[in-house]
């Protein structure tokens, strides 16, 4: 009887390794229906993962493996490579081809992986005619595979929401010559925060839009909850791909309260979420210490405590699924 027992628990515990594994596989290509992202059966999912820090300072981890690490270690079923458009030597403004790479080298470990993958023009300026090249070149490598999700303009600082809209539209419509299908993600003004004003005038015409929130938690409260609680009430579908435990300037101490509060709140409400930021810069953001190998199999040595905290809030949340 007891080996019959552990027999069964063995299989659970390689049902559950296989399911995770097989992540991709399992939920296929998504879409957005009403507020919700969903699967290819039309169920409702939870995106959880990191996001890489800026490509051009820390290209080191751009790198298959370290996508396979954080799928193994950190249980993630997202990751999100940031490529830098404009900020430093290697941005893909000076660039591009060296920037491409990086990119490339991120989205097919995610692919490998069997995880979905976010391609983020991290920028907070409208660069039209370079965004509407890379995601023509993007879209037609990667229209097939349906890890794939186009982040196409990471936070607008100053810019109106009118701008905003209209810099998206061009770039969807070039997006979707190539991909139909897959999930496009749209900032909206003051670094992802007025996410009331796409609720009021949303992008129309096309299927698969989701516009993104970005918070972080010791300094954004209660209010941009609400604020994003109005626009789905709207209509409008959140996707927060930015997101700590600090404060906004990505220093300063955890609020591991404050943080735990937006947790709960996007649970609540099945709205998926990613970590900022794999890197290793002497900040309270940068997951990693300068010891950590470029390629994963870090040690909790390696590891700032934000990289344990969001660690341990992917192991969590990613297993209830």
């Amino acid at each position: 009887m007891k080996l019959n027992i552990w027999c069964l628990g063995f299989l659970l515990v390689m049902l559950t390794a296989v399911s995770n594994a097989q992540f991709v596989k399992k939920h296929g290509k998504l879409s957005v229906q009403g507020t919700q992202l969903v699967d290819k059966n039309n169920n409702p999912i939870v995106l959880r993962g990191l996001s890489f820090g800026w490509h051009s300072l820390w290209p080191r981890f751009y790198n298959e493996k370290a996508v396979d690490w954080l799928k193994k270690d950190f249980d993630s079923n997202v990751v999100r490579a940031a490529m830098g458009v404009e900020l430093g030597d290697l941005s893909y403004i000076n660039n591009p081809q060296f920037s491409k790479e990086k990119v490339d080298a991120v989205v097919n470990g995610a692919i490998k992986s069997d995880i979905y993958v976010i391609i983020d023009w991290h920028s907070h300026n409208i660069n039209l005619k370079e965004a509407k090249e890379f995601f023509a070149e993007m879209s037609k490598k990667y229209a097939k595979y349906p890890n794939i999700i186009y982040e196409i303009f990471n936070e607008p600082d100053y810019e109106t929401w009118w701008e905003v809209k209209n810099y998206a539209e061009e770039v969807i419509q070039v997006i979707r010559e190539n991909d139909p299908d897959n999930i496009i993600l749209v900032g909206c003004p003051r670094w992802d925060q007025d996410i009331d004003l796409p609720a009021e005038d949303p992008i129309t015409g096309y299927k698969n839009i989701m516009y993104t929130m970005h918070f972080y938690a010791a300094t954004h409260g209660k209010e941009l909850r609400d604020r994003t609680d109005a626009a789905i009430a709207k209509g409008l579908p959140v996707f927060v791909s930015e997101s700590a435990g600090m404060e906004a300037s990505g220093d300063g101490p955890l609020d591991y309260k404050a943080w735990q509060d937006y947790i709960d709140w996007m649970e609540s409400r099945k709205i998926s979420w990613i970590t900022w930021s794999i890197s290793d810069k002497d900040e309270t953001c940068s997951m990693l210490k300068k010891t950590a190998k470029s390629e994963g199999k870090w040690k909790d040595e390696d590891l700032k405590d934000s990289g344990i905290k969001v660690r341990e809030y992917l192991k969590k949340y990613n297993k209830q699924d």
